[in-house]
C-alpha cells in the first residue's frame, strides 16, 4: 500500500510515482492555472521525481479520490530553504488551497531543517497573492 506523505483534513498528499504524471501535465494546462504555472514535460518531471532535492506531491481528495492538486518542492539542504516552485489546485474556492499550502509549511518547518521557506508568484495571478498573504506570507 501507497504511504500518505503528508494527511490534512481532506486531502490525502502523495509523492508523484510516474504513472500519475500525465495527470499533472493535464492540471498544469487547464485554462484557469497554465498562466500562472510552468508546464512540464513527462521528461521533466519524472527528472523531478529522481532527484534528491526535489519532492512533486499530488493531492488527493479524501472522498472521491480524484487529484485536486500537486506542488514542486526544492530543498535547498546547504541553506535550508525549503522553496515551493509550483502548486495548483483543480477546484479553486473550496478552501482547498489554504489547507494545502498549511500542511506544506507544517512539513517544512516541523519535518525538515527548514529554516527559511520560499515561494514566488506571478503578479497577475491575484487569488494566489491573497492565499499567501492570508497565511502571512
Amino acid at each position: 500500500m501507497r504511504k500518505v506523505f503528508i494527511e490534512t483534513e481532506r486531502l490525502d498528499i502523495y509523492e508523484v510515482i510516474p504513472e500519475e504524471i500525465d495527470e499533472i501535465i493535464e492540471l498544469e494546462s487547464d485554462p484557469e492555472i497554465r498562466d500562472f504555472i510552468w508546464v512540464g514535460t513527462q521528461e521533466e518531471h519524472l527528472s523531478e521525481i529522481n532527484d534528491p532535492n526535489h519532492i512533486l506531491l499530488v493531492f488527493y481528495d479524501k472522498k472521491d479520490i480524484l487529484i485536486k492538486g500537486y506542488a514542486l518542492i526544492r530543498l535547498d539542504f546547504k541553506s535550508n530553504v525549503f522553496e515551493i516552485r509550483r502548486i495548483a489546485i483543480t477546484e479553486r474556492g473550496k478552501g482547498l488551497g489554504a489547507e494545502s499550502m498549511k500542511a506544506l509549511i507544517k512539513y517544512a518547518f516541523e519535518e525538515t531543517d527548514t529554516n527559511r521557506l520560499w515561494l514566488d508568484v506571478y503578479p497577475d495571478n491575484l487569488k494566489g497573492i491573497k492565499l499567501y498573504e492570508g497565511l502571512g506570507m
